[in-house]
């Protein structure tokens, strides 16, 4: 039976986006795994290095910031990249200078809303490979400086 090209569209649109809508679904639930490992190894070293984590995810309507910890006396705003392959490149060359203004623009947010703007701030990576065998682990202090 003949029907509109409308109805068709609509019809082969729902089964294209079911389709791809499964694939997407295994493929973004195996990267929050990897980014949930990398967060939970990135908190064990950070702890290891003595920072003293504060908030883990912080999300604002501006963007998300990873962790938020304490080392010394400065406040670090971390951004975790984790990778199961070399495939894309060393996991700390993630942080484009996009992603640099969305945390900056965050960080910012969180110091005035903390009220803590005059404090001695940076930005941190952590940069994970978790190839087979033992995670290899970066942290990279002052890895950029505030981007707007």
């Amino acid at each position: 039976m003949w029907t509109t090209i409308g109805e068709l569209w609509s019809l082969g649109g729902a089964m294209f986006r079911d389709r791809i809508g499964h694939r997407q679904d295994r493929l973004s639930d195996s990267r929050a795994h990897t980014g949930i490992r990398g967060e939970s190894l990135a908190v064990k070293a950070l702890k290891k290095e003595g920072y003293k984590i504060l908030e883990k995810n912080y999300r604002s309507k501006l963007g998300e910031i990873d962790v938020i910890a304490r080392d010394g006396g400065v406040l670090a705003f971390v951004e975790v990249k984790a990778r199961r392959t070399d495939r894309f490149g060393d996991p700390k060359l993630a942080v484009t200078p996009q992603k640099q203004r969305k945390i900056s623009m965050v960080a910012l947010e969180y110091l005035k809303k903390t009220g803590q703007i005059e404090k001695e701030a940076r930005f941190d990576v952590v940069a994970i490979r978790l190839l087979p065998g033992q995670p290899d682990i970066e942290i990279i202090k002052n890895a950029f400086e505030l981007a707007y």
